[in-house]
């Protein structure tokens, strides 16, 4: 197959590690690089030696991919106008600023036969991929993904900023609906909620314990999965998967009740793999990790716990 002509739209800190990987794979020739802020695209463009692109219009019948990392308020117009051209899209979490435009995007990749992928990254993180398969029966999780405080991501609050990494993830791996959700959380830093917590019940009584934070001192992901018979730890950070099961066989004495497995991954990319898995899934005609079906729901619920928030400060 001949190489898959493709474009970032939007220049910013994010979207320059986006370029470079696309620049960087062989199966993908790098037409475009687009912002409305002539500097920003013209560092980004001149470093990989492309293009640089005010309009995203222009590029429509020019690329056969795009990715699409700007603010989230600008992801429906300019995904919908990319699946409308007939063009395969990837773009940043969250997919849309409201479930209706999720759901517009969702049918109308359908329509037009097209990979509409959602950019929740830590799906290709080795140790979570190293976990699949050991998840099933999930009774309680636990999930900190915790932060310095920034500027940049606060356009939005820490639910729809990082918490909803987790949530993607917890949806993924219990695939059941939510009962209740109970939600605290505050400002710090920012005018929007920097800290969150959220307590998740599932149809299938698994319980998810979810604390999102952008003011602490400390950079820590990690995710705690209990089973009847084991528990995985796994650092997403360090990429680490511990796995402690229960052991069947009669125990000498002073002997734990319990085999441990330690699995330490490479630090890899997971951004280099998450484009990768995009542009095969656009070659080999199959359906992505993170479609949009899967950005739906982690919006769905990263908004009802957003409103939930909003309600108890009011």
């Amino acid at each position: 197959m001949s190489s898959i002509r493709t474009a970032v739209i939007g220049a910013g800190y994010l979207g320059r590690f986006h370029a470079q990987k696309f620049a960087s794979e062989a199966g993908s020739s790098l037409v475009a690089v687009v912002d409305t802020r002539a500097e920003a695209r013209e560092a980004v463009a001149g470093e990989l030696g492309t293009q640089g692109i005010a309009d995203h219009r222009e590029l429509l019948g020019e690329v056969d991919a795009v990715s699409i990392v700007t603010s989230t308020t600008a992801h429906h117009a300019i995904a919908r106008d990319f699946l409308e051209a007939g063009v395969h899209v990837l773009v940043e979490k969250p997919i849309t600023e409201t479930p209706e435009q999720a759901r517009e995007l969702i049918a109308l990749a359908s329509r037009k036969s097209r990979i509409l992928q959602v950019g929740h990254l830590e799906r290709f993180n080795p140790a979570i991929v190293a976990a699949e398969g050991r998840l099933e029966g999930s009774r309680f999780i636990e999930c900190q993904r915790l932060a310095p405080f920034k500027e940049r991501g606060t356009d939005v609050n820490v639910v729809l900023d990082l918490m909803i990494h987790d949530i993607d993830i917890v949806q993924s791996i219990v695939g059941q609906r939510i009962d209740s959700i109970d939600a605290v959380g505050t400002p710090v830093f920012s005018g929007a909620v920097d800290i969150a917590n959220a307590r998740i019940r599932f149809a299938g009584g698994c319980v998810a314990n979810v604390t999102a934070s952008r003011v602490s001192l400390k950079t820590e992901r990690k995710l705690r999965v209990f089973r009847d018979d084991a528990y995985l730890s796994i650092d997403l950070q360090q990429r680490i998967l511990t796995t402690i099961t229960k052991r069947s066989m009669p125990l000498a004495a002073g002997e734990l009740p319990v085999d441990i497995e330690e699995q330490s991954f490479e630090q890899g990319d997971a951004l280099r793999a998450e484009i990768r898995s995009f542009l095969d899934c656009i070659a080999q005609g199959r359906p992505p990790v993170v479609d949009g079906e899967a950005g739906w729901r982690a919006l769905v619920t990263a908004i009802r716990i957003t409103e939930m928030l909003g309600s108890k400060r009011g």
